[in-house]
């Protein structure tokens, strides 16, 4: 039992799960798919990859996030826990196409 605490005290990470990933790609200046479902009161990584030349910035002030993804690139997004409900985002470089809503639930 004591080897047991002791490993949890000086490895913690083993205690704790890794959060869900969800992939997103950014495709012809537009986010596939352009609904994600995550749970509700959960840290989410959201895996962004952007397969168009141009870059694309991920933001949403309801998530309260903003990131810049170059062409060609991939980026990680860490939202959450969220409470239930819509989170809409969008690419602010190309916003009349690039749209979408995370929902939790």
């Amino acid at each position: 039992m004591s080897r047991l605490l002791l490993a949890l005290l000086v490895f913690p990470a083993l205690a704790v799960a890794a959060p869900p990933e969800i992939s997103l790609t950014i495709k012809d200046h537009r986010f596939q798919p352009e609904e994600v479902r995550v749970p509700a009161g959960q840290k989410v990584k959201l895996v962004i990859q952007n397969q168009d030349a141009t870059p694309e910035e991920f933001e949403s002030h309801e998530l309260n996030r903003e990131k810049v993804i170059p062409g060609g690139a991939t980026a990680n997004v860490f939202i959450g826990p969220l409470q239930p409900g819509k989170y809409p985002f969008y690419g602010e470089f190309n916003e009349k196409t690039a749209r979408g809503v995370v929902i939790a639930e």
